[in-house]
């Protein structure tokens, strides 16, 4: 039998966002939930969001790090002027807990076969882009589980690894795609 599992990355703290894909993930029958960093950074909503967050992750949700969770709980990042006032106005935002929760969570979460990941799992640590085939066969050769999922880029990807060894892109978004 297989299991649904709800995929949540990048919220940045966008409540409207996040509490519509939550409602839509539990209507399609959604029996995990995981979510690969980010909650916070840019967006209104930073307290609700990590609320929201801790909750799922009290029931049972895998939930890993992401680099603004990171500066939230504190870590010095260089970021744009932009960013860097968002990430004032969300530490102002969370609470000591929230904070601690934010800074405790793991860079990199296996399930199974599956491995779960911010970034690019062969340094989660350095927050490093899976931007194309290279970058994605780095992160596969860290990568001991079967199956892999990482947010950080903010556009959707599918690469998986030729029996030849090379990563390989298979999907790409457009602009106007109808899916």
């Amino acid at each position: 039998a297989s299991m649904k599992i709800a995929l949540f990355a990048d919220i940045h703290a966008n409540r409207r966002a996040f509490a519509a894909c939550l409602r839509a993930a539990g209507e399609a029958g959604a029996k995990r939930w995981v979510l690969l960093g980010d909650q916070v950074g840019y967006g209104a909503d930073p307290a609700w969001c990590v609320d929201r967050v801790m909750a799922l992750a009290e029931q049972g949700a895998i939930v890993v790090q992401g680099n603004h969770d990171a500066a939230a709980a504190g870590a010095k990042e260089s970021t744009s002027r932009t960013a860097g006032e968002a990430m004032d106005f969300t530490r102002a935002q969370l609470s000591q807990a929230q904070r601690k929760f934010l800074a405790e969570l793991p860079l990199i979460a296996n399930d199974g076969n599956r491995c779960y990941v911010h970034a690019d799992a062969s340094a989660p640590q350095r927050w490093n882009y899976v931007h194309d085939s290279e970058d994605a066969g780095k992160h596969f050769d860290a990568c001991a589980a079967q199956i892999s999922f990482c947010g950080h880029v903010h556009i959707p990807a599918l690469y998986s690894r030729a029996p030849t060894g090379k990563a390989v892109n298979h999907f790409a978004p457009i602009a106007d795609n109808p899916l």
